[in-house]
């Protein structure tokens, strides 16, 4: 059976995992039309590879009239929905935008796909709305105890797409990523900036005592699961996105200065984050089993992949350091 290709819309496509989605989209040939704001942390060098390959509007998802125009015109049949501010570290220092953009912005795609009867919405949230958990794992079911401004605006979000669908029978499906890395994410998150730092032959900077946890998964088979969700998940449902593999904060730098053959002492401990969360993992065994997606890249060959396309694109890297410098001094 031939599988459709639907015509999708996604917002955020110049971020770092909406742009993965819109570099395999183009490749699977679906028709994709991208919306993002371009803020500081939004580029279309990302997604140059494929350039002529999608439709791009320049808007911001807080407007309402300009989003409307754009779902009466495209009619696509799906929206995927990545667009967020996302850093826990600005959240804490001005939490409006994530209010704005997360809650907001979702609101007004949430109308406007109701308004033009779109086949299905579904929505790119992240594991930090379950809070923090000592032992076991969060399953789909686990109530939501977000800590950051950041966490909570990504739950008040999930909040809305659910009240959605059971208010007014949106068709939505609520995807939940765990931490996702690799190729082109912006050097603000954790292991950009660690090899930035050592780029820059500076100080890496750690919060607390560094044994803090996380789950790790490549950003491209964050994307393939996405898409398997797309194929072949139910409306109304939510899918935890978990690669199985977790590390301390501490050992994954470690294990970045071994690779790069560098010294131990460029790490710096700091003061902690406020409110930083201890641990996250999902259990993932729903998407695993219903929709038959699996991770293919270990941590450790992941790690080797990343390094190794930061060490080709370090002036992309570098480039991005004025506008986080203020975050780290």
């Amino acid at each position: 059976m031939r599988k459709r290709l639907f015509k999708i819309l996604a917002t955020g496509g110049a971020g770092f995992i909406g742009s993965e989605f819109i570099r395999q989209a183009v490749k699977k040939g679906y028709k994709i039309i991208v919306i993002d704001k371009l803020t500081y942390s939004g580029d279309l060098e990302r997604v140059k590879e494929v350039e002529g390959g999608y439709k791009f509007y320049r808007v911001d998802i807080c407007n309402k009239k300009q989003i409307e125009e754009i779902f009466k015109v495209e009619k696509v049949d799906i929206a995927v929905h990545f667009a967020a501010q996302t850093h826990v570290d600005r959240s804490i220092l001005n939490p409006n935008p994530f209010i704005e953009t997360n809650i907001k912005g979702t609101q007004v795609l949430l109308d406007a796909a109701k308004k033009y009867g779109i086949e299905k919405f579904f929505h790119i949230s992240t594991d930090e709305i379950y809070g923090e958990i000592k032992k076991g794992k969060f399953s789909e079911n686990s109530p939501l105890r977000p800590n950051s401004p950041y966490a909570v605006s990504k739950a008040a979000a999930d909040m809305l797409v659910k009240a959605y669908h059971r208010t007014y029978n949106l068709p939505v499906v609520v995807i939940r990523p765990t931490n996702t890395y690799g190729p082109w994410q912006y050097p603000e998150k954790f292991i950009p900036l660690t090899i930035l730092k050592i780029l820059r032959q500076e100080k890496i900077p750690v919060y607390g005592d560094g044994r803090n946890i996380r789950e790790w998964l490549y950003v491209e088979d964050c994307v393939e699961g996405i898409y398997q969700v797309i194929e072949k998940g139910k409306t109304g449902e939510i899918y935890n996105l978990g690669s199985g593999e977790e590390k301390q904060n501490i050992k994954m730098i470690e294990q970045i200065l071994k690779i790069l053959n560098k010294s131990g002492s460029l790490i710096e401990f700091v003061k902690d984050r406020p409110g930083h969360d201890f641990r996250y993992r999902l259990n993932s065994e729903k998407i695993y089993e219903e929709i038959g997606w699996q991770p293919k890249v270990k941590l450790k060959d992941g790690i080797n992949l990343t390094l190794d396309w930061c060490l080709k694109h370090k002036n992309w890297l570098l480039s991005k350091w004025k506008r986080i410098e203020y975050l780290y001094e």
